[in-house]
């Protein structure tokens, strides 16, 4: 287990703590500056458009930087190697997650996942007073991906952030490298057959972009084999309790399938509520 001990309890506006978790000489943060917000779209330009395929648009080719009209809204979570400076000479960011909450999302005319899902059952589905969190952009510099400190960190600072704004319901898009469904056919199907969200949710990708889920019989599926084909972050997801919603949609600026998360809180399985220290 990595030794991971939090800074201390929060208390008031998170901002006032920044700091929600450390591991030798890594922490996990929020962004506080213009800096550390470029700092965390660098590293997913670095991520999504040079190490993997995605197309990036002449203006962030430019920046080398990933951006778009959601950034300002939102809150960036921040892992950083405190042993290491970027080219501002401050402390290198190596893993990001972008935190959208409904008010926020509010202000920028929706949530990023409504380009790809129809979420309207789903939001007007929630009891009134619910607490809702998009989450994106995730990604980690390859050098840190096989560093277990690395992705628990984004977890504790998740989870610190969701208790802290007594989130019940966290959702967004996860991706499977490529666009060629036949080639993900037993992924997809294993999501579809074993994990689909509850039928009154119904969350459905758009149909001008839908791409059925269900290209396997069920009883062909493997399912610890099906498991093990999924990305990692996808199947943390699935672990922890999360549910795919219905169809999956081709990014093609992103080179991914995307397919819908769900995930409430109170769903969490009891064994990471325990290892990222949440109540009961």
């Amino acid at each position: 287990m990595v030794n991971i001990h939090e800074p201390g309890p929060l208390e008031g506006r998170l901002e006032q703590w920044p700091v929600l978790a450390v591991s030798g000489a890594l922490e996990v943060r929020l962004a506080e500056t213009d800096i550390e917000v470029e700092a965390a779209q660098r590293l997913r330009y670095r991520v999504f458009y040079e190490e993997m395929s995605a197309l990036p648009s002449p203006d962030m080719r430019e920046a080398r930087r990933d951006f778009d009209r959601f950034d300002e809204v939102c809150d960036h979570l921040l892992v950083i190697d405190r042993s290491l400076t970027d080219e501002d000479g401050q402390p290198a960011v190596v893993a990001t997650y972008r935190l959208m909450r409904d008010v926020d999302a509010s202000r920028a005319g929706g949530f990023y996942t409504s380009t790809e899902y129809d979420l309207s059952p789903m939001l007007t589905g929630m009891p009134d007073g619910s607490r809702l969190l998009e989450l994106g952009r995730s990604c980690v510099l390859k050098a840190y991906r096989s560093k277990p400190a690395t992705m628990q960190l984004l977890w504790r600072g998740v989870m610190v952030y969701v208790a802290r704004f007594s989130i019940d319901l966290m959702f967004g898009c996860a991706s499977f490298a490529g666009t060629d469904p036949k080639a993900l056919a037993l992924p997809l199907s294993y999501l579809y057959h074993f994990h689909r969200v509850p039928l009154e949710i119904h969350v459905r990708a758009l149909p001008s972009l839908y791409v059925d889920m269900n290209l396997m019989p069920k009883e062909a599926i493997d399912p610890k084999e099906a498991l093990r084909s999924l990305p990692p972050l996808l199947k943390g997801y699935v672990r922890a309790g999360a549910g795919i919603g219905d169809g999956a949609v081709i990014d093609r600026q992103f080179g991914t399938t995307d397919v819908f998360i769900y995930f409430p809180v109170s769903k969490i399985d009891a064994r990471y509520r325990s290892r990222f220290g949440m109540s009961a």
